[in-house]
């Protein structure tokens, strides 16, 4: 058995870092949205997506995918954005088992009232505390982590899969 590659003195306060800066900037955004839309950050990203998907309707088991949470997870989500009149779930006609989850033309209207409180906040934590360097540095950095982090094994257990 191999000694484990402990994290130096270094990697280990950038690590916490980390972790303490994401873990309090979804806190902010959460607040915010909740404040001001009455719904938690992950639905506002629903909703974003869907309004940028081709007809503003995506199939579940692609949403659950590109928000990386469970089906179960989605199902519940969108059974709330459906009962506040944001999303309908359609029937997918060449699938019998298969829905689509559909934005309406009042989600749509949601997203454009607090969109612009949303991106405020999402500036005030983060962008203007980063030079422009700085930007493209986290965006890089974040780009290298995502790309070795995202499974391209077809057997990986993926929640969006459960």
């Amino acid at each position: 058995m191999t000694e484990p590659r402990w994290l130096t003195d270094e990697e280990q306060h950038v690590w916490r870092a980390y972790l303490h800066a994401t873990t309090l900037l979804e806190d902010h955004l959460d607040r915010q949205l909740q404040r001001d839309a009455g719904m938690p950050h992950i639905y506002y990203g629903l909703l974003v997506q869907l309004s940028q998907a081709p007809r503003r309707r995506l199939r579940m088991t692609e949403l659950a995918k590109s928000a990386k949470i469970t089906r179960s997870r989605l199902s519940h989500a969108i059974a709330r954005l459906e009962k506040n009149g944001w999303v309908r779930r359609e029937n997918c006609p060449s699938d019998k088992r298969g829905q689509f989850a559909r934005l309406t033309d009042e989600g749509v209207e949601v997203l454009r009232q607090n969109a612009p409180g949303h991106v405020a906040a999402v500036r005030q934590a983060l962008f203007d505390r980063l030079s422009p360097d700085q930007v493209k540095q986290l965006g890089a950095i974040m780009r290298v982590m995502a790309e070795g982090l995202e499974p391209t094994d077809a057997d990986a257990d993926l929640p969006w899969l459960r």
